[in-house]
């Protein structure tokens, strides 16, 4: 039976996506610090970069990134960028949530698309590393790496260290529309947080569409025959 679905990339696939002659056409993932080590049977390790972004967890009783009015987003008061040098590290606490970035800048040509999990011997230790997981068709950029700590002791984390690792799957045909046209996150040099002001006036539109419906609902039920 043909298949006609996405194809996974193995060791010789992803090497011969990183040999293509169009640049455009190329997948880059670079730098590549131990090409060999980190291209496996079927995914390439990714490393952790030196900038993270912290976020304060004192007097702050809800986030509310749909709120206009939200002065305290506004200022990014709530952010911390904090860097750490290679060489350094950065104590990550049970429970605790930043984000980091890897080290590798990543252009994906518009067949394929990746995946982006932890590598099991972090991911035994607790360390979730990435909770936004696709790389659409068309990316470039660094990858921002949703970074918890969900074990029982304070982890230490390493700029360098290979934390990630991405799954990619080719398809037979390009993208017709590719993230580079559309994208938020497009050509990021570091940790990048969430970017949902431009989702406001979808919550102002599904807030007009509950009005309606309970009023809806209030006529309907006030319109009642009388017993």
């Amino acid at each position: 039976m043909q298949n006609y679905g996405p194809m996974t990339l193995l060791t010789e696939g992803i090497k011969e996506a990183m040999s293509r002659t169009k640049l455009d056409e190329r997948l880059i993932i670079s730098p590549l610090l131990d090409r060999e080590q980190q291209i496996g049977p079927g995914t390439v390790d990714l490393r952790l970069g030196t900038e993270f972004l912290e976020f304060d967890r004192s007097g702050r009783a809800i986030l509310d990134v749909l709120n206009r009015d939200d002065s305290v987003l506004r200022r990014g008061s709530y952010e911390r960028r904090t860097i750490v040098p290679l060489g350094g590290q950065l104590a990550l606490h049970p429970g605790q949530f930043i984000l980091g970035s890897t080290l590798e800048f990543i252009s994906m040509p518009s067949d394929i698309s990746g995946q982006v999990v932890s590598r099991s011997s972090w991911g035994r230790l607790g360390l979730l590393v990435a909770t936004a997981v696709v790389v659409q068709p068309g990316y470039k950029g660094v990858l921002t790496l949703e970074l918890v700590n969900t074990g029982g002791v304070p982890i230490i984390l390493r700029p360098g260290s290979r934390v990630a690792q991405i799954q990619l799957w080719q398809s037979k045909e390009p993208a017709s529309v590719s993230y580079a046209e559309r994208g938020k996150y497009q050509v990021s040099v570091r940790p990048e947080p969430a970017k949902l002001a431009g989702e406001r006036a979808e919550a102002a539109k599904l807030a007009r569409i509950g009005s309606l419906v309970a009023h809806k609902e209030e006529t309907s039920s006030g319109s009642g025959a009388p017993e």
